[in-house]
């Protein structure tokens, strides 16, 4: 599903995000990423995303080369790829509904088939009852769980997450853990990028580990 074969990433001035990356997630895994910060754990996401393109090497994600995917065919892409940020990156002036819509009509799709998506992936992260609240009015917990369900609404095969408990309680984490689970058992490849090892370290899933942008470590899962 995901292979990257000698990726690098270089950056303006010489420094290197990413040296050399070599590993391959198969369909339907759901992987962690860890590192220090600024190991590199942002930058292999947003090459899987089309953020970013590598310097040398190849990326894969479901048998396409990324660097063969011209600029028009971007978007076509980041509809089989969903992505979550710690930060959320919500609309703040529009309803939940309408942030979790966005993909949707970005695809041109019919607006009743828009409403009923929606509506399940807002009862998949159990936000309903919140659908016509703006963002502001969310707690933390529940605007990332928008977040979430804005990046399942198209149903694609691949979800990537960028630190996503990094700002909630234990308690949160572990749910928003659970919820990624969920999405798991129904054949979803998931690479979750965190730094809360103590999380991660009893879910028994495969385990990537990070430092100054190299691979140091891949440990597999018990799962």
């Amino acid at each position: 599903m995901i292979h990257f074969e000698n990726v690098t990433k270089r950056y303006p001035g010489g420094y290197e995000g990413l040296s050399n990356a070599n590993f391959h997630i198969t369909p339907g895994e759901m992987v962690f990423l860890t590192g220090h910060s600024g190991a590199g754990k942002s930058t292999l996401l947003r090459l899987i995303g089309l953020l970013e393109r590598c310097t040398r090497g190849q990326v894969r994600v479901g048998g396409r080369n990324l660097a063969k995917i011209k600029r028009s065919q971007i978007p076509y892409h980041r509809r089989e790829v969903g992505m979550i940020f710690q930060d959320h990156r919500l609309l703040h002036d529009r309803t939940v509904f309408d942030n979790v819509a966005m993909p949707l009509v970005v695809a041109g799709l019919r607006h009743q088939e828009i409403g009923r998506r929606v509506r399940a992936s807002l009862d998949k992260v159990g936000l309903l009852n919140k659908e016509r609240a703006y963002p502001i009015t969310l707690s933390g917990g529940e605007q990332q769980r928008v977040g979430i369900a804005r990046a399942v609404v198209s149903k694609p095969p691949v979800v990537l997450a960028d630190e996503p408990t990094g700002n909630l309680d234990p308690a949160l984490s572990q749910e928003i853990m659970d919820l990624f689970s969920q999405f798991n058992q129904v054949g979803v490849t998931l690479l979750i990028a965190t730094h809360d090892l103590d999380l991660i370290s009893n879910m028994g899933r495969r385990i990537l580990t990070l430092s100054h942008g190299r691979l140091k470590r891949d440990i597999a899962g018990s799962t």
